[in-house]
């Protein structure tokens, strides 16, 4: 089947707003949560009756937003960024069908005003981004006891200790699940891989839920300076 054939069954809606800063895998911040928009004709219960048993739902998406021509070879961050591997060993998002596969948890369906929304955790996920397909997660075919994960055996541990400036603490005050998904979304070091270990005053910015965040690195740490709010036309 040619990509041309395929077609949204749903719309992610993500705190995600841009790419940087985007956990590189699912999962690795807890507190990444959103909900994939049905579409019609699959904005219907009957879809999905049976996945109250299950935990955690496989989405097949698509890369909407790296549609530049993919290459044999890819430089993965979790190699620093300066190793070259083949593209199928790799989760890069330039692939040949810009698709690409994540598992995330199931937190509840939501059925209201005809439209459907199934609210998932561990989001990595850019905001609209369209889902082709949904699979439930099977424990006893899934979780491969003996698999083995090449170069990135180990999950990616969290390096930068946050420190949010008293500005930025005020502005959080009333939204503490912000702060946690700041932090958490810092805390694995979203900076290119080339940037890291490098001393620079470079002010990063990125938009998070209805947030901009500004931060810095200051001694091996993430300072976070600023966050304003972003008011929507």
């Amino acid at each position: 089947m040619h990509t041309a054939n395929l077609h949204p069954i749903a719309r992610v809606h993500s705190p995600y707003k841009e790419k940087f800063g985007i956990p590189r895998q699912p999962g690795l911040v807890s507190v990444a949560e959103g909900y994939l928009e049905m579409l019609p004709p699959y904005h219907h219960e009957a879809a999905f009756v049976g996945i109250e048993g299950f935990s955690h739902l496989w989405i097949i998406f698509g890369f909407h937003a790296c549609q530049g021509k993919s290459n044999l070879r890819v430089r993965p961050p979790r190699l620093g960024g300066n190793q070259t591997i083949g593209v199928f060993a790799s989760r890069s998002p330039f692939r040949p069908n810009h698709l690409g596969l994540s598992v995330l948890r199931l937190l509840r369906m939501e059925y209201a005003n005809k439209s459907l929304r199934v609210h998932v955790g561990g989001l990595d996920l850019l905001d609209g981004t369209p889902v082709y397909d949904i699979k439930p997660y099977v424990p006893y075919a899934d979780n491969i006891e003996d698999a083995s994960g090449g170069f990135a055996a180990d999950a990616p541990q969290p390096r930068l200790p946050v420190i949010f400036s008293t500005e930025a603490q005020i502005t959080l005050q009333n939204t503490p699940q912000w702060r946690d998904l700041i932090e958490q979304t810092l805390r694995l070091d979203p900076r290119p891989a080339y940037q890291r270990g490098q001393t620079t005053e470079r002010q990063y910015g990125m938009r998070i839920a209805d947030l901009d965040v500004r931060w810095r690195m200051d001694d091996d740490k993430a300072y976070v300076e600023a966050i304003h709010f972003i008011t929507c036309p």
